[in-house]
């Protein structure tokens, strides 16, 4: 008799993440691989990737964890962060989530599903939302018009100077920079400057000004704290024909004068501390504001009130640097994404708190730093500036290094400015008992109580005056049951992956499992401060490392960079250490870049911003790139070839068999190879970049790796590369181990970028393990095979394969039904979604 009971590993096997995790199943699987025409996955993948790429071996990972093992492992992993009090300020400030945010918003799937709002019928919810923040944003700045976010404050101040250069009337490559502006964004403006040619001058604006410059970027405050008059320097700026950029703090701009106000033609800065967690630095939503007359050059996107066909008040994007699909190398910014759901965030921050409570947050905070202050000048302790917000520089000649020391000893991070001066910085999270412990630490005696009455104000002659959101939507919303009903009726107008599918090829968006997303809100991981020591985060070095050697398996490269917070941020990354590469060799006459006329239109917009020239390569009837043509723009560039920038597979969903070929003529002309990782859904586990003849990709977390869109961001953009490039992949200037010595500068403003949502990726790895992985990327691809084989009788495919098969997308020619009788690619778009299901990608 055959016993037929199951195994104990049958049983553990049953409770494998990734049947979870992937749709089909087994009678699905078989349905769909007989109507493709095929037996079995093996063979569908053998006519689809070419042979001359596919891995002979299984990637060499740990096998799969379940859920259970999964968290316990990460558990593990964040107890080694020691989380402290942190003073540290620098742009990064410790706050309190409003419960029903972080349950509604933060953890709710029907916020951190959805993808980018391009179809605004079904993202109206997310639109309004957006729509907060741009007007919170307005408001605070008492500038006109704002931005639905950008990636961090030092990419808003970068792509505030690239935005002056084009809107200023001065010929001059110059821009000043505030030498009192947070030493990150400093360095990121630093490392966007140099590729075009912008000379970079820092210093203090109180001082003196250059003769020359197209724009000015000034700080209030700055990281010393100190409130200085800028309306006199901003006039200078301008006399010069120059634009002001001020780099402000949205919790100060409550209390204090709005950069508008001080003459700010740009305003930009992080809203952070509007109840996101730091989160190890990021993800955080950059804000920019500006005046109306500068609208067309803001970069990233804007969402703007239009009326319906009905005459009703509906949204929609207004503005945004999609137009790279359009300009390309002549498009204005190559940022491509926003900080959706950390925007929404912030603005519900100021929905719920309303400009009282507001208020109310902000004067806690300064009135708590002006009794600090006072306790310790009462003291005999030397505070430098007369004037302040949230943030004291203290003056102790030769014992900064020691008072730092003390403070991490009673659980407090300070920052230490130099060997003299420490400076600490206290926020909403702040309690008297800190700053009792503070003034133990520096030997004070002195209550809270009792300077309480007496301690001067730090903001004085710079108080703000006039009503501060006005708006019904930041006046309404105070209580608990109307707080969540408004959350539920915005969720409610979206389309996001806890309603439906949204296929949209490229995009590779994925429903990302709740045991991935538990950890981000984990204190060990939400309130780590960026730039505390590296020791406190040892629990984050060991997930970042292990992520990092992960990503090298998966790609074949031989370093990751996990810096970047965005795909665009990752391709500006490769593409600068391309750069620094050829001009560590004597080959800096090496600009032009090729770039396949298929190709995401980010690709040349990057490519531009990395001081390269742009050479479009033709594709032929299939889809694939013109080897003729390639050769022949090769051989055109000659000495001044750089680079190719190719997608694989292809944005028209196709493996093209002579990809080795591609590499081999570029580096045969002495270029090196980026390979897009937009479409690396398609590869892993079948084959690796970095094998086939690639030099450098960036990944999208937020795409193959589970990292959810939120909306339209965050993303994560981390860089791969071979050996010979590692040498110049990002660093940081307040943290070493973030990069090599001889990189290229930061392309974020935090050490490792978005950190806080790394475990996502993690967990996901783990739980799916080397055949999870793989199985993933072969029913994507037979998927995309199974629609194109079901639909292709009625709607064309328009590009296919060696054998007739697709990638992990497809297209589909709509053009003969236009034709035919008058329907087009909106109508069918429209019509979908009539029907609750989000439309495919319609092409520009």
């Amino acid at each position: 008799m055959i016993d037929t009971r199951p195994t104990l590993t049958d049983l553990e096997d049953h409770a494998a993440f990734a049947g979870r995790h992937i749709g089909p199943e087994g009678a699905d699987v078989g349905e769909m691989l007989a109507a493709v025409g095929v037996s079995d996955l093996g063979e569908l993948i053998d006519q689809t990737v070419p042979a001359s790429i596919s891995l002979a071996d299984p990637l060499a990972l740990p096998g799969p964890l379940t859920e259970t093992e999964a968290i316990a492992r990460l558990r593990q992993v964040a107890s080694r962060n020691t989380v402290m009090t942190s003073l540290i300020g620098l742009g990064y400030h410790d706050t309190i989530c409003p419960p029903v945010i972080q349950r509604n918003i933060l953890e709710s799937p029907a916020w951190y599903t959805a993808y980018t709002p391009y179809q605004p019928e079904i993202s109206q919810g997310r639109l309004e939302a957006l729509l907060n923040f741009q007007t919170l944003v307005a408001e605070l700045t008492g500038l006109p018009l704002a931005n639905a976010s950008l990636l961090d404050e030092g990419t808003a101040a970068a792509e505030a100077m690239t935005m002056s250069r084009r809107v200023s009337k001065s010929k001059s490559s110059g821009f000043f920079v505030d030498a009192d502006c947070h030493p990150q964004t400093i360095a990121v403006v630093a490392t966007r400057a140099e590729p075009i040619g912008v000379e970079v001058v820092v210093g203090d604006p109180m001082s003196g000004l250059p003769d020359a410059m197209f724009g000015a970027l000034l700080a209030f405050p700055g990281s010393s704290g100190v409130l200085r008059d800028l309306a006199p320097v901003a006039e200078r700026v301008h006399a010069a024909g120059g634009l002001v950029v001020i780099a402000a703090d949205p919790l100060a701009m409550v209390l204090t004068t709005p950069p508008g106000q001080m003459g700010a033609d740009i305003a930009v800065g992080s809203m952070q501390r509007y109840g996101v967690p730091m989160g190890y630095g990021g993800p955080h939503a950059g804000f920019m504001a500006t005046r109306d007359e500068h609208a067309r050059a803001l970069p990233g996107r804007l969402v703007g009130v239009s009326l319906d066909a009905a005459g009703r008040p509906a949204l929609r994007l207004a503005l945004q640097t999609r137009e790279q699909h359009i300009r390309r190398e002549k498009a204005t910014s190559n940022v491509c994404t926003a900080q959706v759901l950390l925007a929404v965030i912030a603005g519900m921050y100021a929905v719920w708190h309303g400009p009282d409570g507001l208020r109310r947050i902000a004067s806690r905070v300064h009135r708590l730093t002006s009794i600090l202050a006072a306790g310790l000048r009462a003291g005999g302790v030397e505070v430098l500036g007369d004037s302040w917000f949230d943030t004291v520089r203290v003056h102790v000649p030769g014992r900064a290094d020691a008072a730092c020391t003390a403070a991490r000893a009673g659980g407090m991070n300070l920052w230490q400015v130099d060997a003299d001066t420490v400076a600490i910085n206290l926020d909403e999270t702040t309690t008297r008992d800190v700053v009792q412990a503070l003034w133990a630490l520096f030997g004070v005696a002195a209550t809270v109580e009792e300077l309480d009455v007496s301690a001067p104000d730090g903001i004085g002659v710079f108080a703000r005056t006039g009503d501060l959101l006005t708006h019904p939507v930041f006046n309404r919303y105070h209580t608990e049951h109307e707080m969540l009903r408004y959350l539920r009726r915005l969720s409610d107008r979206d389309l996001a992956l806890d309603r439906t599918m949204i296929p949209l090829g490229s995009c590779t968006m994925k429903l990302n499992a709740t045991t991935e997303m538990l950890p981000i809100t984990w204190p060990e991981f939400a309130r780590m401060h960026p730039f505390a020591p590296v020791a406190q985060a040892a629990g984050y070095m060991e997930m970042i490392r292990d992520l990092e050697a992960a990503l090298c398996e998966v790609t074949g490269y031989d370093a990751v960079s996990l810096q970047p917070n965005a795909g665009s941020q990752g391709e500006l990354s490769g593409l600068l250490a391309i750069r620094a590469y050829h001009r560590s060799r004597g080959d800096a006459e090496r600009t032009v870049c090729l770039i396949p006329s298929s190709a995401h239109g980010t690709n040349a917009a990057s490519a531009v911003m990395a001081g390269m020239s742009v050479t479009v390569v033709a594709c032929d009837d299939d889809g694939n790139v013109d080897l003729a043509d390639l050769r022949a723009k090769v051989a055109g560039a000659g000495d001044r070839l750089a680079a190719i920038m190719v997608t694989y597979p292809s944005t028209h969903g196709v493996f093209e068999v002579e990809i080795r070929e591609i590499c081999d003529v570029v580096h045969s002309g002495g270029g090196q190879v980026y390979v897009d990782g937009a479409n690396l859904n398609a590869l892993v586990g079948l084959a690796k970049p970095g094998e086939f003849g690639a030099d450098v990709s960036h990944l999208n977390l937020h795409k193959t790796f589970c990292i959810p869109h939120g909306g339209g961001g965050p993303g994560v953009g981390p860089v791969g590369v071979r050996a010979h490039l590692a040498p110049f992949l990002p660093n940081h200037p307040l943290v070493a181990e973030a990069g090599p010595v001889t990189g290229v500068g930061p392309i974020s403003a935090a050490p490792w970028g978005s950190a806080g949502i790394l475990p996502i990726p993690s967990v996901y790895i783990a739980l799916m393990g080397p055949d999870g992985l793989r199985s993933a990327t072969e029913v994507a691809i037979l998927s995309a095979n199974y629609i194109a084989a079901r639909l292709a009788a009625h709607y064309p495919v328009l590009y296919t394969g060696a054998n007739g098969r697709v990638a992990h997308e497809c297209i589909l020619d709509l053009r003969p039904i236009k034709d035919g009788c008058g329907v087009t690619v909106d109508d069918v778009a429209k019509r979908l979604m009539d029907y609750g299901f989000h439309a495919p990608t319609m092409s520009f």
